[in-house]
């Protein structure tokens, strides 16, 4: 393992610092987990869904295009997670060789708005899970409702978002092993789902699923449109867990893990979970005559329970267990980089959980309003460019070899640049991201709706290459 000798370094002793050899303890299987678990998540069921009922397409194409999506997702985080892997650094560490020293503050710290973010609105649907066993158990129901939750909806998400405080309290050890625990389960309670549902169809569920999405009057170019946006939404959505996989990454024993956990991973997972979410959407439509995009709705209506026990306790763990490691510790990252020697994992994680709290209680009073898609989609665009830069930066100017030890040093060193800010990224990130922002919210560029973060991505990297090839020390 590199040391790091840099007179006047700075590491935290928990959240910054390179991993050690015995650290690097991750095998295929538990990158494979870190994937069950995102793409298990609630909130990930109800986007989609939801992609299944807005674009007007079948059911298959909408399925081919999650197929795609996690197969492009697969390639983009085994380019970023190289580094993390080869010098055992986060994401705010790796991203000081293309932005500074000083400049990696930003998008550490944007990548830690959108990790506080989502960490906040998962808290909100982990909370939909208990409170679903809350009125199994008890029986009660309705009640005056504040910001359109009820009593028992906000006693659930202060739970829950005291529940995670005690879990990162006990250490990431102990989240691992809780991750791993939920993944498995998640899955057997959605095949459940589905035999319920297919009992209750009458066996018709294959048949609503290929038709019941489908729009009437769709040609080939809306099949082909709804392909494009709906692979463009998913890969927004995976944008966050894109640009700091070197946060996982560098647990990794070797490169073959994290490529074979990469490959079982995402591909596998995507087919199964997005079959699973299209046969119960379909099947609730059909059963119930309305399409839900929340599962815990759709067990309340089954009347089972024993199913609602248990779809609440494996589905409430799956979106605790994936929160803390897909948007806890990029937060936490994120936070600490701003001040490393007085900001440490704990106090970063209370501000995390902070910030959580007002979001996560916001959701379905404000961020809900924008829109799933449209949520997803801008701050997967805000983030691209840094991608893209990141790339460039470190395949094609630095030939995938960093100094660890100017890394660590914020005073000197090939990394500082100009005061610790390699102008270069900063232009390249800021013309990329107005425009990649641009193409969600501009009805002028609608035409471009979907490919949001491929053209943010691209651009930033073609204009940092341009400004930094033979122009920054490597």
């Amino acid at each position: 393992m590199h040391s790091i000798a840099a007179e006047g370094a700075e590491v935290t002793e928990d959240a910054l610092r390179p991993v050690t050899a015995q650290e690097k303890s991750w095998g295929w299987f538990a990158i494979f987990n870190v994937w069950a678990n995102d793409i298990q998540s609630l909130f990930g069921y109800s986007l989609v869904a939801s992609l299944f009922i807005t674009y007007g397409v079948t059911g298959w194409t909408a399925f081919a295009a999650l197929i795609a999506s996690g197969l492009f997702v697969m390639f983009m985080v085994n380019l970023s997670g190289a580094a993390g892997e080869r010098y055992g650094i986060p994401y705010p560490v790796l991203a000081r060789a293309s932005m500074g020293t000083e400049g990696a503050k930003l998008p550490a710290v944007l990548r830690a708005i959108v990790a506080v973010f989502w960490y906040g609105v998962q808290v909100y649907f982990a909370s939909t899970a208990l409170a679903l066993l809350i009125r199994s158990l008890t029986g009660a129901t309705g009640g005056a409702e504040f910001m359109g939750l009820s009593g028992i909806d906000w006693l659930s998400f202060v739970v829950v978002w005291a529940f995670h405080i005690a879990i990162f309290w006990r250490g990431m050890g102990w989240v691992e092993g809780f991750l791993n625990f939920a993944g498995p389960f998640v899955y057997a309670v959605m095949i459940g789902l589905v035999i319920v549902l297919w009992v209750k169809s009458d066996g018709q569920l294959l048949s609503q699923a290929q038709t019941i999405f489908a729009n009437p009057e769709g040609t080939w170019g809306t099949e082909i449109k709804g392909f494009i946006v709906i692979f463009g939404t998913m890969v927004a959505y995976f944008a966050a867990v894109m640009i700091n996989f070197s946060d996982f990454s560098r647990y990794a024993k070797d490169k073959p893990a994290m490529v074979k956990g990469n490959l079982a991973g995402l591909p596998f997972n995507m087919i199964l979970f997005s079959a699973l979410a299209l046969l119960t959407t379909a099947g609730a439509a059909a059963v119930y005559g309305e399409a839900l995009i929340n599962p815990t709705e759709i067990v309340e209506r089954t009347d089972s329970v024993l199913l609602a026990v248990i779809a609440a306790i494996t589905f409430f763990a799956a979106t605790v267990g994936i929160n803390l490691v897909a948007n806890f510790i990029p937060a936490v990252n994120g936070i600490a980089n701003l001040s490393p020697s007085t900001i440490g994992f704990r106090k970063a994680g209370l501000i995390t959980s902070g910030f959580a709290l007002v979001i996560g209680g916001f959701w379905t009073g404000f961020i809900s309003q924008f829109g799933i898609s449209g949520f997803v989609n801008t701050l997967g665009a805000t983030l691209a460019p840094l991608f893209g830069i990141m790339i460039v930066d470190y395949y094609l100017i630095r030939r995938q070899s960093l100094k660890l030890d100017d890394l660590y040093n914020p005073q000197r060193g090939t990394y500082h640049y100009r005061n610790g800010w390699n102008d270069h990224a900063l232009v390249a990130f800021g013309i990329a991201a107005v425009f990649s922002v641009a193409t969600v919210w501009v009805p002028a560029l609608g035409q471009l709706e979907g490919y949001g973060w491929i053209i943010g991505a691209v651009l930033g990297g073609v204009i940092y290459l341009v400004r930094a090839r033979g122009k920054v020390a490597v």
